[in-house]
């Protein structure tokens, strides 16, 4: 909806796609839809759910057997985001690394998305 000819929406790092690989199998689902929702202390969340069924709204990346779709109203904040996968000792978990985010909160788990250029 929002993409580039020939340019995926999102990308994936080999170990993101991996992880999300092993949970489709796990879940028995089609892949993860990637969405925004509002909530945090920045204002927006990334929300990430898994699903049985492709909508044919959805902007679908496949990459190394890992499927992600991108939820219609979130394709513009989403584009050009890398989704990556990291583990600590204490925590494991995606991360996006979003190039439209102006801010994130201290915990990293909410955004503010840069304003939209005047006309």
């Amino acid at each position: 909806m929002f993409g580039i000819p020939g340019k995926a929406a999102v990308t994936m790092t080999p170990t993101a796609a991996a992880q999300i690989a092993r949970l489709m199998a796990k879940q028995g689902s089609t892949g993860l839809r990637i969405g925004i929702k509002k909530g945090g202390c920045a204002g927006m969340e990334y929300t990430m759910d898994y699903v049985a069924d492709l909508n044919p709204m959805d902007e679908v990346v496949e990459q190394d057997g890992a499927r992600v779709m991108i939820a219609p109203m979130a394709q513009m904040f989403l584009f050009g985001t890398q989704i990556d996968y990291q583990t600590s000792l204490l925590d494991a978990g995606f991360k996006f690394i979003n190039p439209n985010v102006a801010e994130a909160c201290g915990c990293g788990e909410s955004i503010k998305f840069k304003d939209a250029p005047a006309a």
